[in-house]
């Protein structure tokens, strides 16, 4: 995989500055952090974005998460080790994130509704759009994850 354009970053300044912005607001909101980067890990997941699930995966052990919960999100369903919170929120992200096929059903909305205050729903919605745009960015310009290429090849 090659690079489209390697310094979006750069070229965009402003947006890219509106984008983080909106990040810093989310992280402010209240909601966990966990919940913040599981949405965003899971999100990635879904859109196939490695650069953005290598960043998240890495902020998610920062940040003390524990290595089964991170190999387990993709199974999240399947899975005990999520607080229906976490759950609420999750299958909000996948409703919102494939949200053609799925037209965010009323389910999953009674999920979150049931976890989460209505600035809440609002601040988590965000954070999923968020991500979203981000991995549409990375996929679509071919942002390359770092690769500790000594590490690796043992």
């Amino acid at each position: 995989m090659t690079q489209r354009v390697k310094n979006y970053y750069k070229l965009a300044q402003q947006p890219i500055q509106a984008m983080t912005a909106l990040e810093a607001s989310i992280k402010a909101s209240g909601l966990e952090q966990s919940i913040i980067e599981f949405v965003k890990m899971r999100a990635s997941q879904i859109n196939g974005c490695a650069y953005c699930i290598h960043m998240h995966a890495t902020d998610m052990r920062k940040h003390g998460e524990s290595e089964m919960r991170i190999y387990m999100l993709n199974a999240w369903r399947e899975s005990s080790l999520y607080t229906p919170r976490e759950r609420a929120a999750l299958a909000w992200t996948e409703a919102l994130t494939l949200l053609p096929q799925t037209g965010a059903p009323d389910a999953d909305y009674e999920l979150i509704k049931a976890e989460f205050s209505e600035a809440e729903q609002v601040n988590l919605t965000l954070a999923i759009g968020a991500i979203n745009a981000w991995n549409r960015l990375a996929v679509g310009m071919r942002a390359e994850h770092p690769v500790d290429k000594a590490r690796d090849a043992a």
